[in-house]
C-alpha cells in the first residue's frame, strides 16, 4: 500500500495552537500534541508536495535521541504511543500513528541553540568573510567541512515561517534569554552533541552540526521540539567524507540541488517537484533512520 502523505492536519475536536514549517501543535489540557507532517521547506519556502515517510522519520529519530540523552537533561517527551494519548485524540489515531508526540508544556527559550563540529553552511560563509562565526575568532586557513578542534556554540534567533534564523553572538543571546539560561543550555547542547556524535560515528554518520531548543517548566530547563533529526542537523556519510569541499547530506539536499538547477528565486510560490526528486529525498530520510536506529519503515 502506498504511504499516505500528510501535508495538513485537521482535527476539529482538538484545540489547534500553532503551525510550523513541518509541525502542527495542538493544546490539550496539560499537554501539547506535536504532529510531524510530511511538509518540506527549502530556502525557507514550504513546498506544495510532501515527502513520503518524512514526518514518521523525524518523530522516530527524535524519540530515539530524547531517550538516548535523558541522562544529560530531561526532555518534554511523554509518549509516542497513540493508545496512551488522551481519549479525545483517538478519533484521529490513523493520522497520528507514528508521527506524533505527546509532550509536556514548556515556555520556549527564544534562542536556537546551535552547535557546530565542522565548518560548513552559513558558518563557512561567515568564516570566509571575516575569519569568525558568531563573534568566535577561528584559526586561519581552515578548509570547507573541516572539523573544529572542539565543537563551538553559535546561537541564533528564532525566526517566524518564511524568515531566516539569524546568527548572533553568545553575548547577544545572553541579553535576550539571560546569562544563567544561556550558560546552562550552551553546556547541555555541547554535551548532548558530543554524546550523539560518538554514537553516530559508530553507525557511519557524521553529525556536522545541529540545533536544539529548550523550554522552561517552572524553574527547570528541559529539552523540547525535535532532536538531532535530518531537519535540524547536517548528517554526512562517514565513508564519503572529505574535507575541502561541501558534503552530501541525509536530508533535503536533492530538493535544494534541484531548485538551484532551475534557478528558483527562493520566494513563494514554489515550483512543482519531479517525482524522482521526491522519492530520492524520502529514501535519504529513511536511510538516516535505519543507520541510526536499525528501524525500517518500508
Amino acid at each position: 500500500m502506498k504511504e499516505k502523505v500528510i501535508l495538513q492536519t485537521n482535527f476539529p475536536k482538538l484545540k489547534f495552537l500553532k503551525k510550523g514549517k513541518v509541525r502542527d501543535i495542538y493544546a490539550l489540557d496539560e499537554f501539547y500534541l506535536i504532529v510531524s507532517t510530511d511538509r518540506l521547506s527549502a530556502f525557507d519556502v514550504i513546498m506544495d508536495q510532501g515527502i513520503p515517510y518524512k514526518g514518521k522519520v523525524l518523530t522516530k529519530i527524535s524519540e530515539f535521541w530524547f531517550n538516548y540523552s535523558k541522562n544529560i537533561i530531561k526532555n518534554h517527551l511523554i509518549t509516542t504511543d497513540v493508545n496512551k494519548f488522551p481519549k479525545e485524540c483517538l478519533e484521529y489515531a490513523d493520522d497520528l500513528e507514528g508521527r506524533s508526540m505527546l509532550v509536556k508544556k514548556a515556555d520556549v527559550v527564544p534562542i536556537e541553540s546551535v552547535v557546530r563540529g565542522y565548518i560548513t553552511g552559513s558558518g563557512w560563509n561567515d568564516y570566509k568573510r571575516n575569519g569568525a562565526i558568531c563573534g568566535i575568532k577561528l584559526p586561519g586557513g581552515m578548509l570547507e567541512s573541516e572539523k573544529f578542534p572542539e565543537p563551538i556554540f553559535t546561537p541564533a534567533t528564532k525566526a517566524e515561517i518564511g524568515l531566516h534564523d539569524e546568527n548572533i553572538s553568545e553575548e547577544k543571546a545572553k541579553e535576550i534569554a539571560g546569562v544563567d539560561t544561556i550558560n546552562f543550555i550552551k553546556q547541555k547542547t555541547i554535551d548532548i552533541y558530543k554524546n550523539a556524535v560518538e554514537y553516530a560515528l559508530k553507525k557511519g554518520i557524521i553529525i556536522a552540526d545541529t540545533k536544539m531548543e529548550f523550554g522552561k517548566t517552572g524553574n527547570e530547563i528541559i529539552l523540547i521540539d525535535e532532536l538531532l533529526t535530518p531537519d535540524s542537523s547536517r548528517f554526512w556519510a562517514l565513508d564519503q567524507y572529505e574535507k575541502g569541499k561541501s558534503q552530501e547530506s541525509f536530508d533535503k539536499q536533492f530538493v535544494r540541488d534541484y531548485l538551484l538547477s532551475i534557478n528558483f528565486n527562493k520566494q513563494p510560490p514554489p515550483p512543482p517537484l519531479p517525482e524522482n526528486i521526491i522519492l530520492k529525498t524520502s529514501e535519504k530520510y529513511l536511510e538516516a533512520l535505519e543507520m541510526l536506529t536499525g528501524e525500517r519503515l518500508k
